[in-house]
């Protein structure tokens, strides 16, 4: 069975998702502030996170960075927000999609059912990552057992990071374009989300210690990205 963890302080809201989805036939995992959701994020495994912005305690934008160290899980933001810098911070910081309340139900199941159908297909996607060992002295990707050095530094990465880490290494030179990289890290071909493949690009980078002109993972504006491999 789909399970859905929600992670929302309001009674009233909480209720509302909980019959949405256990009508739906979901099994459906609720917790009421951001420290509770982290537990149940490590414990329960879900395969999909509905997370309120305005928790107490631990908001959601915190919830939401601490869940992208360690779990590609689908995540949809809801907020009581409709500002473009709300869903820019959303995205910038992982998040897969994003939501005002009040919201329609029709329109909130359509949208986990997009993200759940991606998140299965990426799945299946990730035995098409490739094989072998991509080392250039600094960086070592081992496709086989999907372990990342840098400079003889493990690096823990959450599978989404490793995908596209690998994508751009075995195309080391050559500029990806943000659709191909849709296509190929998340295999969705649509090509509509480029800020994705940006905000992703941002964590990676954070992730393997690298910033600005440093970094050999460049970005062309308007074009793509591209891996230069340390010579």
């Amino acid at each position: 069975m789909t399970r859905i963890l929600a992670i929302e302080d309001e009674p009233d809201v909480a209720l509302a998702l909980r019959m949405l989805f256990e009508r739906g036939g979901y099994g459906f995992e609720l917790a009421t502030d951001g420290r509770v959701g982290l537990r149940k994020v490590h414990d329960v495994r879900p395969d999909l996170v509905i997370l309120d912005v305005g928790l107490p305690e631990m908001d959601g934008w915190t919830v939401l960075d601490r869940v992208r160290d360690f779990a590609d899980v689908p995540i949809l933001m809801l907020t009581a927000h409709s500002e473009e810098s709300e869903k820019v911070r959303g995205l910038r910081g992982g998040a897969d999609d994003y939501l005002t309340k009040p919201f329609n139900n029709n329109e909130l199941l359509a949208r986990v059912e997009a993200l759940l159908r991606r998140a299965r297909s990426a799945g299946r996607g990730d035995e098409r990552t490739g094989s072998g060992v991509y080392d250039d002295g600094v960086v070592r990707v081992d496709l086989r057992i999907r372990r990342v050095e840098v400079d003889g530094r493990p690096v823990d990465l959450t599978r989404t990071e490793f995908r596209l880490l690998s994508v751009l290494v075995q195309h080391a030179g050559a500029v990806l374009s943000p659709r191909q990289l849709l296509e190929q890290v998340w295999n969705d071909p649509t090509g509509i989300a480029p800020e994705r493949v940006k905000f992703a690009v941002l964590r990676l980078r954070r992730k393997l210690g690298w910033s600005g002109d440093a970094s050999p993972i460049s970005a062309l504006r308007g074009v793509g990205y591209r891996y230069r491999p340390h010579t």
